[in-house]
């Protein structure tokens, strides 16, 4: 087990470093470097991950026949103000002796992170719990996911259409559908993650939060003209 731990936290550094790479460039990369690894392995870790190369390709896998899929909403679309559209994603972080998911809601008009929730598991309930959070502070016209099952099951799209807001999801391996969460895994990563060794859940935990609460309200973003997305979103809240 912390043998996979160690590959798994590499495969996550060269997922987001380069996350167009599926299994075998990975199982390249990690050859690369050191690692004596089978591709089927480097699927087998991916898919604990809950990762996968982002570049378009063949739908090979079979939705569950109670989880309908939405088309997406947003190609062409001008995001003009806040809560227009909120998108959510979920990533791996790396903890000591483990690993954990990491599931935020983010504005994109502001790059806002709405909420955020993390869990040691891949269900569907800490998602949840992110929405409820997030719908108890606003509500979007849009909210627009990948196509994973967290995400597509009754629980989770009878929450948002209770609440008459239209779901929009990526096309399959799509990561541009839903850039701006792709950027925020990326700046979580290099800015915090990758420079901690989180000695168990409640630090990682302690951690992050304190992260997300820099990046809302005092990490300048100059995609933003140099405001924080705090300072954008509730200027701008309707």
């Amino acid at each position: 087990m912390n043998d996979d731990l160690v590959i798994m936290n590499r495969i996550d550094e060269i997922y987001t470093k380069i996350p167009f790479y599926g299994s075998r460039k990975v199982k390249e990369q990690l050859n690369r470097v050191g690692y004596s690894i089978s591709r089927k392995k480097v699927q087998r870790l991916m898919r604990i991950m809950g990762i996968e190369a982002i570049y378009p390709k063949k739908r090979t896998s079979i939705p569950h026949p109670d989880h309908k899929v939405y088309p997406y909403l947003l190609r062409n679309v001008q995001i003009q103000h806040v809560n227009q559209v909120w998108g959510a994603d979920i990533t791996y972080i790396k903890i000591h002796r483990g690993w954990l998911y990491l599931v935020a809601i983010i504005d994109w008009f502001s790059r806002y992170v709405i909420s955020m929730e993390l869990s040691t598991s891949l269900d569907v309930y800490f998602c949840i719990r992110a929405l409820d959070m997030a719908l108890s502070k606003a509500k979007p016209y849009i909210f627009n996911t990948d196509q994973g099952s967290q995400f597509t099951s009754m629980e989770f799209t009878g929450l948002l259409l209770r609440n008459h807001i239209q779901i929009s999801m990526d096309g399959r391996g799509r990561a541009m559908d839903n850039i701006f969460t792709e950027r925020l895994w990326r700046t979580v990563k290099y800015e915090e993650v990758y420079l901690h060794d989180y000695e168990n859940v409640i630090e990682a935990k302690e951690r992050i939060n304190s992260y997300m609460d820099f990046y809302n309200n005092e990490r300048l973003h100059q995609a933003l003209g140099y405001s924080t997305p705090s300072e954008i979103y509730f200027k701008n809240v309707l």
